[in-house]
């Protein structure tokens, strides 16, 4: 205890030496506001997420939904959307609607696509697709379905879409317009089936739908600039599917405008050539839609008389649409065929509607004195020629297909009639057909030979055949012996002529001899006769003789 406590004192002493000769510290109080270099990590890493953060903020876009009628190609987490090519943004999950009818995809667009989400935004499932004789999506077979978009120009925001099911023929915003056609049918076309001028591929159809009461159909095309200003009021579109081929006097002639509107169908438009309007349609112009080129380029008359005309005979081979010709020019059609029975005369009769287009049959000239602008010089016109003998009569259009047309022509030798203006509408008379009166003709023909007794004509000719028989046994045994005899002589006759008319037989050379005296007798009377005329008086003295 005493060694240790000797040792604590020294230590002590020891501790107190070296005190000395150090400074004496002085005790602070540590500041609140230092940051402990323990916290500087955390700090940083915090700054850093947070600026993260802020850039993920910054960068990220609205979220939109569109729905779907399917999810067919889309993939959650994987399935872009893309402007030109350019992602926009992905689609973040799919979902059934309430209804069960559709699927809603959540998708998340990035900052810089919010401009592009406005009312007529369209969206559409972009896949492989052949459609309008175009082929499109090819690309996606490799890299898989994304989702295309087409901005709208609307000012208003949206945030709910609705996908189209196909992709859109045009994008909005391409120069053009757009017009309206008014078919019956369809036919071959569809959405992006082409649009052609003078065989140029111009325009596509963008839309088309069946009219509320199912009579026929609304087709929207549109034609694309430069291309658009030839569209004018008097425009006239038509189908040019397939292929047109015609027969006339110059042979068969085949129209087509391409073999893409052979294979899939297509339209075609042009001004007809005596169109002077030149004025441009507006945008949503409606037209009629034709069945051919033929058809569209017929003239569109402004002005139409209606009549009927009432035939007794049989009008199998006329057709609704027929032409009613005058004289190779045709001023009209057939509207309607019907059959009447007269209560009065229990007389059956087929009434044809006809439509006459009087611009057609009045020259220009005439029309443009006002000959035919009223419907009062129509008439006395109509009434003019009547009075003439203008009649109506079915015709043989052609002898392989037995089609009829109606012929407006001149008949003087027809009984004396008048139109008949109270009635609605008028009628024009008519006379029978050349078949008609053909088959009257042969009718009577067979009557005459119905009427010849051929049965006595038979026994008649009979017993002239016998009578002849017997009379060629007569000829044969009494008249034919002497016959002979009697060529025989005329043989001999013939010889005997023959040998007296050669050169060197007795009768010649005496026939010459006689002939050259009756010359010489010629010569002496002729010089006779020229000293007479001389010398008259020597018929008195006589010839006297030369003096020397």
């Amino acid at each position: 205890m005493q060694w240790s406590g000797k040792v604590n004192k020294l230590s002590g002493q020891k501790d107190r030496e070296d005190a000395a000769d150090f400074p004496t510290a002085v005790a602070v109080k540590p500041s609140r506001r230092r940051v402990q270099i323990v916290w500087i990590v955390p700090l940083v890493a915090i700054l850093i997420a947070g600026g993260l953060l802020v850039q993920s903020i910054m960068r990220t876009g609205p979220t939109i939904t569109i729905s779907f009628a399917t999810g067919d190609g889309i993939e959650a987490g994987k399935t872009k959307i893309k402007f030109k090519d350019v992602d926009i943004g992905v689609i973040k999950s799919l979902a059934l609607s309430d209804d069960h009818k559709t699927v809603l995809a959540s998708a998340e667009m990035t900052r810089s696509a919010a401009s592009m989400l406005v009312d007529d935004t369209r969206f559409w499932v972009v896949r492989p697709r052949i459609a309008g004789g175009t082929v499109s999506g090819i690309s996606t077979l490799i890299s898989g379905s994304h989702i295309g978009t087409d901005i709208g120009t609307s000012r208003e925001a949206r945030r709910d879409f609705v996908g189209l099911e196909s992709p859109p023929v045009l994008a909005i915003g391409t120069p053009g317009r757009e017009f309206v056609l008014t078919s019956k049918n369809i036919g071959s076309l569809d959405i992006g089936s082409p649009i052609f001028f003078r065989r140029l591929q111009v325009g596509q159809i963008v839309s088309y739908a069946l009219d509320p009461d199912g009579a026929g159909m609304t087709i929207h095309v549109f034609i694309n600039a430069p291309y658009d200003k030839y569209v004018t009021n008097d425009t006239r579109f038509w189908h040019a599917s397939g292929v047109d081929v015609k027969l006339d006097t110059t042979g068969v002639t085949i129209d087509t405008e391409s073999m893409v509107s052979m294979l899939i169908g297509g339209l075609a438009f042009e001004n007809p050539p005596e169109s002077t309007r030149g004025t441009e349609a507006d945008a949503l112009h409606e037209y009629e839609l034709f069945a051919a080129r033929v058809e569209a380029m017929k003239p569109h008359d402004t002005i139409i008389d209606k009549y009927v005309l009432n035939f007794k005979e049989s009008v199998r081979g006329l057709m609704v649409g027929a032409p009613v010709d005058f004289r190779g020019i045709v001023i009209g059609e057939v509207t309607a065929i019907r059959a009447r029975l007269d209560p009065a005369t229990r007389e059956f009769s087929i009434p044809v509607d006809v439509n006459i287009y009087p611009e057609r049959l009045i020259s220009r000239d005439h029309w443009d004195r006002n000959a035919g602008n009223t419907p009062a010089d129509r008439k006395r016109f109509a009434d003019y020629l009547v009075s003439k003998g203008l009649r109506a009569q079915l015709r043989t259009g052609s002898l392989l297909t037995g089609q009829l047309y109606v012929a407006l022509d001149f008949f003087p030798g027809a009984p004396k009639t008048a139109v008949d203006w109270s009635k609605r509408p008028s009628q024009l008379p008519t006379v029978a057909g050349n078949l008609q009166g053909l088959q009257q003709s042969i009718t009577s023909l067979v009557a005459k030979l119905n009427a010849i007794p051929f049965e006595g004509l038979s026994t008649d000719l009979r017993k002239t055949l016998g009578d002849a028989d017997t009379l060629l046994k007569t000829i044969n045994t009494d008249i034919a012996p002497d016959a002979k005899a009697t060529f025989a002589a005329a043989r001999d006759a013939l010889s005997t002529a023959n040998r007296a008319l050669q050169s060197d037989s007795p009768l010649q050379q005496g026939t010459a001899g006689t002939m050259h005296e009756l010359s010489q007798a010629a010569a002496s009377i002729r010089s006779l006769a020229e000293y007479l005329q001389r010398h008259p008086e020597a018929l008195i003295r006589g010839k006297t003789e030369d003096k020397p």
